[in-house]
């Protein structure tokens, strides 16, 4: 990397890596303190110092924290480049960084979806997003499909490197979903692998970063990572000191843990009660899962080396079929359906009830409307060739009110568990979209109380109906209350001798 007497764009060698990298498609990300933005700065000066005509286009979602991050500052673009703009090699007007060569930085925003149109007729010769993790898919792939350059000759080294696309960020934020998708799950870090068309079809590679990699962070803040560790919340520092992408800060369902909460497939005894809940969708996913009951305490393997204690009253979640696309290289396409009418969904749902004892099924209470015709809920249960699922309608209940339970809360609960800590909510490892989405949902900005409707929620929602099917109330003092002078004191139920109701 070259350097001017006049700049100091030193990197630590993680960053190094990155900026080194073959790949035309980076994510640097992880930790926060790992110096992302001094990466995509020195980047940025670097190429455009190297390669003449080049257009580097950095986004960040807000522009208020564009300023702040990149421009102003000891560390930001007109300190670093004071001394350029001094010799009259750089200048700089407004949003725009213009070199002596003929290439430019543009410092751009894009806060909503509909703001990505402003750069429809761009040529992103380089495109560079701080905190992708604020944007959503929509956005990244719109931007990622007007990466393209001709007519720039590069130097030797940089051969079938451009044009290409460097991002970073942190676990969290209303992008965590796709990021986490795009690039971390089933991908090695560091190994560069080529897409298929459907995504881009570029040269991709995932770099973590952590704060143990930026020297320089404790060298002028030697405080950083004692704040981290004091943001209050251990889903917040899992996330946000060590780069932990399976918790999502903001994420509704904060107490959802891998290790806790997913087992590894076990025979269903025959005697616990089993039924099937499901969110109807077309264009949108749809969802359903088959749950059983747990009659009796049973320990199971959890898939990491160690048992996970199964107690009576629990919900495990067995068997999905979420109605999701995929292209023609078998990759899902992101919260799109299959579209399929509603008589193959019922015959597809009664196919995957195999052999099992369906006690009952509950459905979005949605499908249950009537326009004219036999609702959605009546196609289901009358399915192909007299094959389908019949369904009740499911207690829609979202957050709690008037003294009726919520159904986020339910779930939430069962997550947590009861008194003595075990948790008495399961799913099975093989139930792989309900354990990639559930735990990345975030909070809705508006009602804190609900989650955010815009994202991928078809199958909390599902799980959502079963918990309410099975509501479980925790131990109440009124129960052990000793009777009134003159009342004759009515024997306990069973269940609470060990303490809970529980419905089963």
């Amino acid at each position: 990397m070259s350097q001017s007497p006049a700049l100091d764009l030193t990197l630590h060698a993680k960053q190094g890596v990155a900026f080194n990298s073959l790949a035309t498609e980076t994510f640097f990300g992880g930790a926060a303190g790992g110096g992302k933005s001094h990466l995509i700065r020195s980047a940025a000066i670097s190429w455009c110092s190297e390669i003449a005509g080049l257009q580097i286009y950095l986004f960040r979602r807000i522009r208020d924290d564009l300023v702040k991050n990149h421009m102003e500052g000891p560390n930001g673009f007109r300190q670093l480049l004071a001394g350029w703009v001094a010799c009259g090699f750089v200048t700089i007007v407004g949003d725009e960084i213009r070199f002596w060569n003929g290439s430019r930085i543009y410092l751009c925003h894009c806060k909503d979806e509909k703001d990505r149109f402003k750069y429809q007729g761009a040529e992103i010769h380089v495109l560079l997003i701080d905190e992708l993790t604020h944007f959503t898919e929509v956005i990244y792939r719109f931007l990622r499909n007007r990466v393209r350059m001709v007519g720039i000759t590069l130097p030797g080294k940089y051969a079938g490197r451009f044009p290409r696309i460097l991002c970073s960020g942190n676990p969290g934020g209303i992008g965590h979903q796709f990021v986490k998708r795009t690039f971390i799950d089933g991908a090695a870090a560091y190994r560069v692998y080529k897409t298929p068309p459907s995504e881009g079809g570029m040269l991709r590679q995932y770099i973590p970063a952590r704060l143990e990699d930026n020297p320089a962070m404790n060298d002028n803040d030697p405080g950083y990572e004692d704040r981290l560790h004091g943001l209050g919340s251990d889903s917040l520092v899992r996330a946000m000191r060590h780069g932990d992408w399976d918790i999502v800060e903001g994420a509704y369902f904060d107490n959802f843990r891998r290790e806790r909460h997913v087992v590894k497939p076990f025979a269903i005894p025959p005697h616990w009660v089993r039924f099937r809940a499901g969110d109807w969708g077309s264009a949108k996913p749809f969802a359903f899962g088959w749950f059983a009951v747990a009659a009796d305490a049973m320990s199971v393997g959890s898939g990491i080396g160690s048992s996970i204690v199964i107690p009576r009253g629990a919900l495990v979640m067995y068997r999905e079929w979420y109605g999701v696309k995929t292209d023609a290289e078998g990759r899902f396409v992101p919260d799109t359906g299959l579209k399929l009418h509603a008589e193959a969904v019922g015959a597809g749902v009664r196919l995957r009830d195999y052999d099992d004892v369906i006690s009952y099924g509950v459905l979005d209470p949605a499908a249950f409307s009537q326009d004219g015709g036999p609702s959605l809920a009546e196609r289901l249960a009358r399915g192909e060739n007299g094959e389908g699922a019949s369904f009740r309608r499911a207690d829609n209940k979202r957050t709690p009110g008037r003294g009726a339970m919520g159904g986020w809360d339910q779930l939430r609960s069962r997550l947590s568990g009861d008194e003595d800590g075990r948790a008495l909510l399961f799913f099975f490892s093989t139930c792989s979209h309900t354990i990639r989405t559930l735990p990345t949902l975030q909070h809705d900005e508006a009602n804190p109380e609900d989650l955010d409707t815009a994202q991928e929620d078809h199958a909390a929602d599902m799980v959502r109906y079963a918990c309410m099917s099975r509501p479980w109330v925790g131990r109440t003092t009124t129960e052990h209350a000793p009777p009134r002078p003159g009342q004759v004191p009515l024997p306990l139920p069973p269940e609470t001798a060990s303490g809970a109701r529980i419905r089963i």
